[in-house]
Parts: C-alpha cells; sequence; structure tokens
C-alpha cells in the first residue's frame, strides 16, 4: 500500500467520461453517489463490479468514488470499470492484478478507442447507400 490520501484515475468510452477516486477505507464504491450495488440495469452494474470482484480481498480495503458523464448507459458502465481498474492498479501497483485484469479483458486498462462512424448524405446511415437498378 501507498501513503498516499487519495489517487485520480479517469476512463472513456465512445462519449462517456469517468473519474475515479480511490482512498483507504471500508469498502464502499460509490458511482454519481450511489452505491454501485444499487445502479441499474444489472447488465451496466455487472460491468462496473467485474474489476471489483477480479480484485479480490483488496475491494474490502479501499473506498472508490466514480463521477460519470454523457454517453449511455454501456458507456458509462465501461468507463466507470475502466477507472475503477486504472485506480485499482495504481493503488497497489500489484502486476498480479494488473495481470488479471488484463486475462480478463484487455481494455479495462488500456480502454477502447472505437467511435461511432458518422452519418453520410447519399443514404440513411454511415455506410449503406441507396440502390441503384440498370434496367
Amino acid at each position: 500500500m501507498t501513503g498516499d490520501k487519495f489517487k485520480l484515475t479517469s476512463g472513456s468510452r465512445k462519449t462517456a467520461r469517468a473519474t475515479a477516486s480511490i482512498t483507504q477505507g471500508g469498502g464502499r464504491v460509490r458511482v454519481n453517489k450511489v452505491p454501485v450495488e444499487l445502479v441499474q440495469p444489472m447488465v451496466a452494474r455487472e460491468r462496473m463490479m467485474s474489476p471489483l470482484e477480479l480484485a479480490g480481498e483488496l475491494r474490502s480495503k479501499v473506498d472508490v468514488d466514480v463521477t460519470v458523464n454523457g454517453g449511455g448507459v454501456m458507456g458509462q458502465a465501461e468507463a466507470a470499470a475502466i477507472a475503477i481498474s486504472k485506480a485499482l492498479v495504481d493503488w497497489t501497483k500489484s502486476e498480479d492484478l494488473r495481470k488479471r485484469l488484463m486475462d480478463f479483458d484487455k481494455h479495462l486498462l488500456s480502454g477502447d478507442a472505437r467511435q461511432s462512424e458518422p452519418k453520410k448524405f447519399g443514404g440513411p446511415g454511415a455506410r449503406r447507400r441507396k440502390q441503384k437498378s440498370y434496367r
């Protein structure tokens, strides 16, 4: 453990941005001032809790507060999971935890840079176009 009072880390996914602050404590994890156990929908909650479950007993030694804005529900969940993962690894400086997180999902520490492609003219979406008939 480090002697630092707290650490700030960030995570992003699509247009969602999350900032996590980690301090020594009793295992409380809050996302936008709501306990992570009460976050809805359940799929988003499971995604946010995955790095905590991989951390094991470390979870009961730290408090994590996450602030998320922008994007949709799952984008926010991914951004929060990335911020929590980075905070835990930065706090512990544990290569074992880093390896466990990378084996589970490499994007928990490196992020996922994919964005949705913007719509263009001449069709209903980013790539689809109106069909042509040559007869």
